[in-house]
C-alpha cells in the first residue's frame, strides 16, 4: 500500500470550516480489513468536540437557510462534479478502509455522486400550497422551512454513499449538519468534508466528527436542544437505543435499519437471469448490506437447477484484497463480523443444512469468508432469522404463492424483497402482499437516488432519496390569513 492513497486526506476533525485535533488529544487507528494492518490515525472526537460542532452548525443555520435555493443547488452540483472528477481517488481510499473490491468502490462513488446531483435539482422544488377553508372564512397558506441542525450517524458498509444520501437533501433543504461516521471508515467522511468545502459550502454548514466514543458523543448530541433532526443508518438494535435517546428532546428521526430480504424464485422465472440477479443481490458489498438478499425461497420444480447454477456462479468468485486486479469479493469489515457469519453457517449445518459451495474461512490474512450456498436449510436455523451481513445464501423450497408470501413476511424486518417470475401480474400481486418498503421484480438492485428508499416494520422510519428524502428535512407551517 502506498501512502499516496491516503496522504491527501486530512485526518483531523472538521468543525466550523477548519481542521482540529480532538479537544483531549485522543486519536484512534484505522485498519485495512484485507491485511489487518493499521494504516492511519484519526482524531477521536469528544463530547466537547460534539458541542463545538453543534455551536458551529447552529450559528451557520440562519445564513444557509436564507441562501437562495438555486445557490444551494449550485453548490451541490459543484460537489457532484468534484466527486466524479476524483472518483478513482475516493474509490481507492474506500477500498483501504472498507475492503470492498475496487470495481464496486467505483460504482459506489458514482452512486454517491448521484445523490448530490439529484438534490441539487430538488433544492429549487421546495413546494407549498394555498387554498381557502371550506367555510370561506380565511386562506390557508402552507409553507415548508428547514428543520435546523441535523445529526447524521452513518455506517461503514457504504461510507461515501450514506454520507451524500443524507447530506445532499439536508443542504438542499437549507439545514446544517454534523456527521458522525463509523469509526471503521472515517477517512471517506473526512474526504467528503474537504470536498464540500471546495465546492463552496460555508463554514459551519457541514461538520464531520469521527469518534470511537460513539455512544457517548451521539448521546450528547441528541440531548442538545439545538439539534432538531437525527438520521441514522445501521442496525435495528442501535436504532432502538437512538430512538429512545432522541425522544428526550423530541428530535425527529429517520431510521434506515436492518433487513432480512427474501429472494423469491418462481418456477416460471428465467433461471439464468434469476441467478445473475441473485449474485448481485447477495454479493453487493460482500453481502454486508441491509438490502442484501438474506433468504432464498425457490419453488420446488426449479430448486435443484437454481441451486446448482447459483453454487457454480458463487464458486467462481475471486476473493482477495480489493485493489488487486480481477478481485470480485473483498474481506468482511472486521473479525467479529466474520466470526458471526461463520457461526451462522455452523449453526445451519448442525441443524441439517448441506453446503453446496464455500462454508469456510480461507487460510489467508484478512477477514475473508468464502462465498457460500446452503440447501435443505431448516426453518429453525438462525441464518434464516438473523441478518447475515456476509456472502452466505441459504436456500429453502416452497410449493405455493400463499406459502412463500407467509415465509417472506415471517420476520420483524421489512426493508426490501426480490421476486423473480416471467408473469408480471403475479410479480406485482406478490409485491403488493409482501410487507417491505421496497420490492425488486426481476432485479437484483432497487436503490436509486430518484426513488424513495426505506423500510416497514423494524427496518426503519422515513425515506431517503426522491422528493420524499428532502421532505424529511423540512417542517410544515400552516398560516391562516385574511386579505
Amino acid at each position: 500500500m502506498s501512502l499516496d492513497e491516503i496522504s491527501w486526506v486530512n485526518r483531523q476533525l472538521y468543525i466550523d470550516g477548519a481542521w482540529h485535533s480532538s479537544s483531549d488529544g485522543h486519536e484512534f487507528e484505522v485498519e485495512n480489513p484485507a491485511t489487518e494492518d493499521r494504516f492511519a490515525t484519526v482524531a477521536d472526537a469528544s463530547v466537547d468536540d460534539a458541542t463545538r460542532a453543534v455551536d458551529a452548525a447552529f450559528r451557520a443555520g440562519k445564513g444557509w437557510a436564507a441562501l437562495a435555493p438555486r445557490e444551494r443547488g449550485d453548490i451541490l452540483r459543484r460537489a457532484f462534479d468534484l466527486l466524479i472528477e476524483r472518483k478513482e481517488q475516493f474509490a481507492r481510499l474506500m477500498v483501504l478502509e472498507n475492503g470492498k473490491a475496487l470495481p464496486e468502490a467505483r460504482a459506489e462513488i458514482a452512486y454517491a455522486a448521484e445523490f448530490l446531483r439529484w438534490f441539487s435539482e430538488e433544492a429549487v422544488r421546495i413546494d407549498g400550497s394555498i387554498g381557502t377553508t371550506p367555510s370561506g372564512s380565511h386562506r390557508m397558506v402552507v409553507i415548508r422551512q428547514p428543520i435546523g441542525v441535523c445529526v447524521f450517524v452513518t455506517p461503514w458498509n457504504f461510507p461515501v454513499a450514506m454520507a451524500t444520501r443524507k447530506i445532499g437533501p439536508a443542504l438542499a433543504a437549507g439545514c446544517t449538519v454534523i456527521l458522525k461516521p463509523a469509526s471503521e471508515t472515517p477517512l471517506s467522511a473526512l474526504a467528503i468534508a474537504a470536498l464540500f468545502e471546495e465546492a463552496g459550502v460555508p463554514k459551519g454548514v457541514v461538520n464531520v466528527i469521527p469518534s470511537r466514543r460513539s455512544s457517548t458523543v451521539v448521546n450528547a448530541l441528541l440531548h442538545d436542544r439545538r439539534v432538531r433532526k437525527l438520521s441514522f443508518t445501521g442496525s435495528t438494535e442501535v436504532g432502538r437505543i437512538l430512538l429512545s435517546q432522541a425522544s428526550d428532546c423530541v428530535i425527529k428521526c429517520s431510521m434506515e435499519l436492518g433487513g432480512n430480504a427474501p429472494f423469491i424464485v418462481f418456477a416460471d422465472a428465467d433461471i439464468e437471469a434469476a441467478v445473475e440477479a441473485a449474485m448481485v443481490a447477495k454479493l453487493r458489498n460482500g453481502g454486508e448490506s441491509c438490502t442484501a438478499a438474506n433468504r432464498f425461497y425457490v419453488e420446488k420444480g426449479v430448486a435443484t437447477k437454481f441451486a446448482r447454477r447459483f453454487a457454480d456462479a458463487m464458486g467462481t468468485v475471486r476473493i482477495g484484497s480489493g485493489l488487486e486486479e480481477g478481485v470480485q469479493l473483498g474481506p468482511m469489515i472486521n473479525q467479529s463480523t466474520r466470526n458471526k457469519v461463520s457461526l451462522l453457517v455452523e449453526d445451519a449445518i448442525d441443524r441439517g443444512a448441506e453446503v453446496l459451495v464455500g462454508g469456510r474461512v480461507p487460510q489467508r490474512c484478512g477477514y475473508f469468508y468464502e462465498p457460500t450456498v446452503l440447501i435443505n436449510v431448516p426453518s429453525s436455523a438462525r441464518v434464516l432469522t438473523e441478518e447475515i451481513f456476509g456472502p452466505v445464501a441459504p436456500i429453502v423450497t416452497f410449493d405455493s404463492v400463499e406459502e412463500v408470501v407467509a415465509l417472506a413476511n415471517n420476520t420483524e424486518f421489512g426493508l426490501v424483497s426480490f421476486v423473480h417470475t416471467s408473469d408480471l401480474a403475479k410479480g406485482l400481486a406478490v409485491a403488493e402482499r409482501i410487507e417491505s418498503g421496497m420490492v425488486g421484480i426481476n432485479r437484483g438492485v432497487v436503490s436509486d437516488p430518484a426513488a424513495p428508499f426505506g423500510g416497514w416494520k423494524q427496518s426503519g422510519i422515513g425515506r431517503e432519496g426522491a422528493h420524499e428524502g428532502m421532505l424529511e428535512f423540512l417542517e410544515t407551517k400552516y398560516i391562516a390569513a385574511n386579505w
